[in-house]
């Protein structure tokens, strides 16, 4: 077996390595010697841009978030094969190009499925605040009453224009 061509240097790979280990040492060694050591009152609270914390870390969020976070991996990981497949269009040709379609149309189903089901609804449903809004509205009773100035003001109640009386509203 011939040898002779494989010869590889591999010395300033080494040197290379054993500069980048001093240097961090050095670093580090010196930062400790020269460091400041002391025991305050705050040392040992975290920073949070000079607010104090108040309470602990721990709080609960909705399985919405995870849900929403998963989605994005998922759709994310799905540029990268589409990236992969435009790097080589060229040598897929056809049978290339029908897999990514077959891919893109399934993540497209996958996303109808996912809004269908409300994976993507991570708040209150404006339709439904909407309708609850108008029917408080036609719930309540109206009646026109005169102003002294002859104008027509609508009025929910006599105890209401009491209220307001008593308060200084006109």
């Amino acid at each position: 077996m011939d040898t002779e061509g494989n010869d590889t240097i591999i010395w300033p790979l080494l040197l290379y390595g054993g500069i980048v280990l001093t240097l961090v040492g050095a670093m580090l060694g010196i930062s400790f010697i020269l460091g400041q050591r002391h025991k305050e009152r705050a040392t040992g609270e975290p920073y949070e841009g000079g607010i104090l914390s108040a309470g602990h870390a721990r709080l609960r969020f909705s399985s919405q978030f995870y849900l929403i976070a998963m989605l994005f991996v998922i759709f994310d990981v799905e540029t990268i094969f589409i990236y992969a497949w435009a790097v080589a269009f060229r040598d897929l040709g056809w049978y290339g190009y029908a897999g990514v379609l077959v891919f893109v149309i399934l993540l497209f189903v996958v996303l109808i499925y996912e809004w269908k089901n409300g994976a993507l609804d991570f708040g209150p449903d404006g339709k439904k605040i909407l309708r609850a809004y108008k029917k408080r509205i036609a719930d309540r009773p109206f009646k026109i009453a005169q102003d002294p100035d002859k104008k027509a003001i609508p009025q929910r109640d006599a105890q209401a224009r009491e209220k307001e009386s008593h308060v200084g509203i006109k």
